[in-house]
């Protein structure tokens, strides 16, 4: 699955719902996003990271991909990265996404219990979260770069943003 960047028409790797897309330096990659959350993990000096597309906040009695859940998704990508060289001291986060695509009054709040469970997680790990773009009734867009560590958030209506 690929996704077009309309600044520059180069195709990259798009992160559909449950997958991690890993990267080296000179990569991009790419999800959109709902309630969903977008979380990169990056190691700087590496120029190495990753980009999930979380669906739900615990895999507690469910089956899915390591992606699907916030709970299995962030320590996949960690334990990747040290295979990798990339250690859990150097990464930092950014988080993407989390919103009320169904209301926002209601028992169903999975934008808000998303973007809660991995900014818990991150928090345990101790990895810092040095960008966020979160809530609100839109998704949005995103593209991953791992050459700088920069995310660019795209949002209908709105300018376009980079984390």
């Amino acid at each position: 699955m690929t996704a077009t960047l309309l600044a520059d028409r180069k195709t990259i790797p798009s992160a559909g719902m449950s997958e991690i897309i890993f990267t080296t330096k000179l990569d991009q990659a790419c999800c959109i996003v709902g309630s969903c959350i977008a979380l990169t993990l990056y190691h700087s000096r590496l120029g190495k990271g990753a980009l999930a597309h979380i669906v739900l906040p615990r895999s507690v009695d469910r089956t899915g991909p390591p992606g699907k859940f916030a709970d299995t998704a962030i320590p996949y990508m960690v334990d990747m990265l040290a295979a990798e060289g990339a250690n859990q001291a150097g990464l930092v986060a950014k988080i993407c996404g989390g919103a009320s695509m169904f209301g926002t009054g209601g028992p169903i709040k999975i934008g808000v219990q998303n973007a809660e469970a991995v900014k818990r997680l991150l928090g345990e790990l101790g990895i810092p979260i040095v960008g966020e773009d979160l809530a609100g009734p839109k998704g949005r867009r995103v593209v991953f770069d791992s050459q700088t560590g920069e995310m660019a958030v795209e949002i209908v209506g709105q300018p376009a943003t980079t984390l």
